[in-house]
């Protein structure tokens, strides 16, 4: 697996698209997964790269936040596999994600 340094841009709220970047959400390495919590009924949704592209500096696999995949994006990827038309799915996507952690049952 090839080490990639933790490279992301994540965009304000209020910045506009840019064509210039990929953006993770619009990929289809990007799975959600769920991460148990607590006696193991309860569990927080979070987002993994199917591809390997997030490490920790220490080489382990980086997790984030589900509410927040909309915003990461990287200048470049080579595994990126888009999905779409990326402008009206991130911008979608911002609208319904929710804004906070939330614990699910």
């Amino acid at each position: 697996m090839e080490y990639m340094e933790d490279t992301e841009c994540f965009a304000q709220d209020d910045e506009p698209y840019s064509s210039d970047k990929v953006y993770c959400a619009n990929c289809s390495n990007c799975k959600i997964v769920r991460t148990l919590e607590g006696n193991g009924t309860q569990y927080y949704l979070r987002v993994r790269c199917a591809a390997g592209k997030w490490l920790k500096k220490l080489g382990g696999e980086k997790f984030y936040k589900y509410f927040t995949v909309a915003r990461r994006s990287l200048p470049f990827c080579d595994s990126y596999i888009p999905m779409g038309e990326p402008k009206e799915y991130i911008k979608e996507l911002k609208n319904t994600l929710p804004i906070r952690d939330e614990l699910y049952q």
